[in-house]
């Protein structure tokens, strides 16, 4: 009898250990899986001192910069939010307007052709939790209506887990994208100062509002044992108009910066604008292409919301230290487009020129072997989709139109591909050497950048076999 009871027992602990065994099994696991934090950056133009700019105080992105590689020549696909976004989260060329993400939604809903996945949605495919911050795809928070916070209208469907906007005092998403301190939202551009600067801590200002609820977010999904996480946060400064606390304008006293290269407005027909977008904002009578004081009144002031955006960064990149998390997450540090401070002209996006389509991009990943690295390999926006993939494990889908930059990462000397744009009136390609601008009535326009010249001096005529060679890459790459 006793025997019997000692063989029950053996069984039932052998069921019980079969049965956790199984259950552990069955449970998902983030064991080996790298972690994704991606960090938008808006009107983030390459001037960095990690990029060259010995003059910007940028200590965390350099910093990142050197612990990871950094792409001096990488190019977004759209000079503007919206289209540039679109590219970045779906990995696909896309429509040239700011609502592109909300035009693939309406497509979604109507579930009459087929969409593919997001980037976010991919990921979340394959076992990862994904939280949105801030600005990360056109409309902070990532929902539509008038003042952006219908959430029955979703700017990029199936995508996040979470998609948060913290409002603070600016009373809606709408109003934290325009906001000045202390609340101040834009009700008419014209009403409100193109620059500012207050005394306060970083608070005063809508990113601070945005960076706590990122280090929150951080907090509760380093601590998920089950899944790993695509965590993307996006940063509003240095976008216009240019309000940053005192402390971080204090930084360029009586820093001198280099003068503005190619001021002039450029001659015959280009994707030169008429700077709308800034020109619109109380300017107190200025236009910074006449003032050339009031000109560097606005580079400073762009330059102290890069100190301040930098600061979110860093306290971003602390409390991913401080989890634990940085030892299994990849980062990737992108600026959504360059942004025009008085060179050709222009002060904004929008162009096609090298200013408006030049942005900073950083990757960096527990136990990279070229830490510090800068390379020169042209690549674009829609390389990061695919780069993120390949560097999780994540099956790289085939309808990306991007390539895996992995090989850069490991090989640094590694060539790069040539980088495409486009606006609703032209599209561009841009080389190691060149330059071609094609409008749509197809004039065309070709710089050297062998020279010293680079977009200032339109070559096309001269080079009638290289217009029409880049013609063709051009629109290979886009079909």
């Amino acid at each position: 009898m006793k025997t019997i009871k000692m063989k029950n027992k053996h069984i039932l602990f052998a069921l019980f250990f079969c049965a956790l065994l199984f259950f552990q099994c069955s449970k998902p696991s983030k064991e080996g899986k790298q972690n994704v934090l991606l960090i938008c950056i808006d009107d983030l133009r390459p001037e960095l001192k990690c990029f060259g700019a010995e003059y910007i105080s940028s200590p965390n992105i350099d910093r990142l910069a050197a612990n990871g590689v950094s792409f001096q020549k990488h190019f977004v696909n759209a000079p503007s939010c919206g289209p540039s976004r679109y590219t970045l989260l779906t990995g696909q060329y896309g429509p040239a307007n700011n609502n592109a993400l909300f035009l693939r939604a309406n497509k979604i809903a109507k579930g009459i052709e087929t969409i593919h996945p997001s980037m976010p949605e991919w990921f979340k495919t394959h076992g990862y939790a994904t939280v949105s911050v801030g600005k990360v795809s056109h409309h902070p928070g990532g929902r539509g209506g008038s003042d952006w916070n219908d959430s029955t209208i979703i700017e990029v469907p199936k995508a996040w887990d979470k998609h948060l906007m913290p409002i603070a005092e600016w009373e809606h998403p709408r109003g934290m994208m325009h906001g000045l301190a202390h609340g101040e939202v834009r009700i008419k551009a014209g009403d409100m100062d193109v620059f500012q600067t207050v005394e306060g801590d970083d608070n005063i200002y809508p990113d601070g509002a945005i960076t706590n609820e990122a280090l929150k977010q951080l907090r509760v999904l380093s601590t998920d044992e089950e899944k790993p996480f695509f965590l993307a946060v996006g940063i509003i400064k240095p976008h216009l108009p240019f309000g940053a606390p005192k402390s971080y304008f204090d930084l360029y006293e009586g820093v001198k910066f280099p003068s503005i290269e190619h001021p002039q407005k450029p001659e015959g027909k280009t994707t030169w604008h008429s700077s709308g977008e800034f020109m619109n904002y109380n300017r107190w009578g200025k236009d910074p292409n006449k003032d050339m004081a009031f000109a560097d009144e606005v580079r400073r002031h762009y330059a102290a919301c890069v100190s301040y955006a930098d600061a979110q960064v860093g306290k971003i990149l602390e409390e991913l230290k401080r989890t634990g998390a940085d030892k299994n997450t990849i980062v990737v540090l992108w600026g959504d487009h360059g942004w025009h401070l008085g060179e050709h002209a222009i002060w904004g996006k929008h162009s096609l020129f090298e200013e408006s389509l030049h942005s900073p991009m950083i990757i960096y990943y527990p136990g990279m072997k070229h830490e510090g690295y800068k390379t020169n390999a042209i690549v674009e926006t829609l390389d990061i989709f695919p780069t993120l993939c390949d560097l999780t494990g994540v099956e790289i889908p085939e309808f990306v139109q991007g390539v895996s930059l992995k090989e850069i990462l490991e090989y640094p000397n590694t060539t790069g591909h040539s980088a495409v744009a486009y606006t609703n009136e032209a599209s561009t390609i841009r080389t190691a050497t060149h330059r071609m601008t094609l409008h749509k009535d197809g004039f065309v326009e070709l710089y050297d950048h062998t020279t010293s010249e680079n977009e200032t001096k339109n070559v096309a005529d001269k080079h009638l076999e290289l217009v029409k060679e880049l013609k063709n890459e051009l629109a290979a790459k886009m079909q």
